[in-house]
């Protein structure tokens, strides 16, 4: 799933070539993408308003058009954004013709990726206030606000990473490099963390987002941006999908496991496992924590 630093990278490439331009057409060719919106309503919606900002909460991208209209879209597990892409491209859902003659095609093999209409600004806060957590690189994110989400918390810290009312943006690949960075163990109970970890997770967090938005993304599977160009960070892996690789820092074998019913990667020298919570048991907690 395209993750925070991917979906960053999507608007960063497309809002100088969309900003201020008109929506001329918007044709959904895949009434799931929008249900259970009707695909005539949303084309109504937006059609002939103009692009006044293209932003990103978490993982959502914002297409913010006059009278307070937001147009949000979720890539999910294979989303994709294309401009001016070849027509022929296949597993497209939606296409976007601007005033301009550009268009802008979301393509997507698995058809798990959305889009819908929000009207109204306080709508659009409450949309996203009932779905995310902080932003990790907005400035919010520090030692002490990681510690107060995770007070009291059992689940194990990568249940809790992925859960985006906690912090938004964080999913799978970034959670795994982070929890390496910090020594972190992803069985280790949130709430268990000491101050000092906190602090060394959250600013770990951020360095592995940054590090991702600096190589335009990971491609696992589908993820391109704008221009079709795949990203680079999955060469820069420290320890996801690294499995029976040696550790860059001790050249301990990485070891894969699921946690957070997610292929979870860990070097056990340097993020020691917690004696007290066993893989097993952790899988059962995980899957009662809510995850976006």
């Amino acid at each position: 799933m395209p993750e925070l630093p991917e979906v960053e990278t999507i608007r960063t490439g497309l809002a100088p070539l969309v900003t201020g331009r008109r929506i001329a057409q918007l044709e959904i060719h895949d009434p799931r993408w929008c249900a259970p919106v009707a695909p005539s309503a949303v084309s109504d919606a937006v059609e002939g308003r103009s692009i006044e900002r293209l932003s990103r909460r978490g993982k959502w991208l914002v297409f913010e058009l006059a009278d307070e209209i937001a147009l949000i879209c979720h890539l999910r597990m294979t989303g994709t954004l294309l401009y001016d892409a070849d027509p022929a491209e296949r597993h497209q859902r939606m296409r976007m013709l601007l005033d301009d003659g550009h268009e802008l095609r979301f393509c997507d093999p698995r058809r798990f990726g959305t889009g819908e209409v929000v009207v109204g600004a306080q709508a659009i806060e409450r949309f996203f206030s009932a779905r995310l957590g902080i932003e990790p690189l907005g400035g919010d994110l520090d030692g002490a606000a990681l510690s107060e989400r995770a007070l009291g918390r059992r689940t194990p810290v990568k249940a809790f990473l992925l859960d985006q009312r906690r912090i938004a943006g964080i999913g799978n690949i970034y959670a795994d490099e982070a929890l390496f960075r910090a020594s972190i163990h992803p069985l280790r109970p949130a709430g268990a963390l000491t101050p000092a970890e906190c602090d060394a997770l959250s600013g770990a967090i951020q360095d592995a987002l940054r590090a991702g938005l600096r190589a335009g993304g990971a491609t696992i599977d589908d993820f391109r941006r704008p221009d079709g160009v795949y990203g680079t960070f999955q060469n820069e892996f420290l320890v996801h999908r690294r499995e029976g690789e040696p550790c860059p820092n001790c050249g301990t074998q990485i070891v894969k496991f699921t946690a957070a019913g997610r292929g979870t990667y860990v070097c056990e020298q340097c993020q020691p496992q917690p004696r007290a919570v066993s893989r097993r048991r952790a899988g059962r907690r995980d899957a009662r924590s809510g995850r976006l």
